[in-house]
């Protein structure tokens, strides 16, 4: 968390809030954030007078564009971003400050401290770490039921282990795994490469159908996250399997149960998703 639904409305609100503005000086209160160059006055230095062309995503990664440059930023735990006056009190946990010549402030706050930025000249950030070696984009057109079943149709692990490797299809994270493999009616723990074809198709749809209707509701606010204005995500009220352990199933009236596929968290419904 956050994943592809909350990092695409994260790129939709900035989008709207800090294109066209001009970056005065950059500052850098926790160090490690920035990956890449290792040295914070450079990358200070680097992003001092470059304009916000656009705001665009990678699986959850958000791809920062500027006239000759891109910032790539992942999110990670619990990162947010936040537009502000330059005379607004900085709150707590703030890392990052990007200075605009307007007096606004694009501020990126991280309680955990793990999420990371990266400095590229444009176009060499799609051929090197940590985006070259991304799979499919899940709400590209480019995501069609032939290239998912090319993607994952051979593998030989569980089917939500394989949904949640980036390296697959990115973005999709452990809320959405759930509810997508609900709503196609498919066991999380069925090996990848036993499931029919009429069984790759459903799920290809039901991927894409809960990530459109994730993205349309705003994401999901299970523990802190909130867009570039400071809102909530809704999609959490529309939930039809994760975090109801034990509660009935929508559709048939079963107690939902929880497992562990993968290392995470798994919920599902023993009648809907038989093995």
């Amino acid at each position: 968390m956050p994943e592809l639904p909350e990092v695409e409305t994260v790129r939709r609100t900035l989008n709207q809030l800090i294109v066209g503005k001009t970056i005065d000086y950059v500052t850098v209160n926790l160090p490690r954030i920035i990956q890449r160059p290792d040295d914070i006055e450079a990358f200070a230095l680097e992003l001092a007078g470059h304009t916000v062309i656009g705001v665009e995503r990678r699986g959850k990664f958000l791809r920062i564009l500027l006239d000759g440059l891109v910032l790539v930023s992942h999110l990670r735990m619990e990162g947010r971003y936040g537009v502000y006056h330059q005379h607004e009190e900085v709150e707590k946990h703030t890392h990052v400050i990007f200075h605009f010549n307007d007096g606004t402030e694009l501020r990126y706050k991280d309680v955990r401290q793990f999420g990371t930025m990266h400095l590229f000249s444009a176009g060499e950030e799609l051929v090197s770490k940590p985006l070259m070696k991304l799979g499919l984009e899940p709400l590209d057109e480019a995501f069609t039921v032939d290239a998912f079943r090319a993607a994952v149709g051979k593998r030989t692990t569980k089917i939500k282990a394989v949904l949640l490797n980036q390296a697959y299809v990115v973005g999709i994270g452990n809320i959405y795994v759930d509810e997508a493999l609900f709503r196609a009616g498919i066991h999380p723990e069925t090996i990848a490469k036993t499931l029919t074809e009429a069984q790759l198709k459903v799920l290809h749809e039901a991927i894409v159908a809960t990530l459109q209707d994730a993205v349309n509701a705003g994401g999901s606010s299970i523990k802190s996250y909130v867009n570039g204005q400071g809102e909530m995500g809704m999609f959490q009220h529309q939930l039809k399997i994760y975090g109801r352990k034990a509660e009935p199933c929508h559709t048939c009236g079963t107690l939902i149960e929880k497992s562990v596929v993968g290392g995470r968290g798994t919920h599902f419904c023993p009648n809907c998703q038989r093995l």
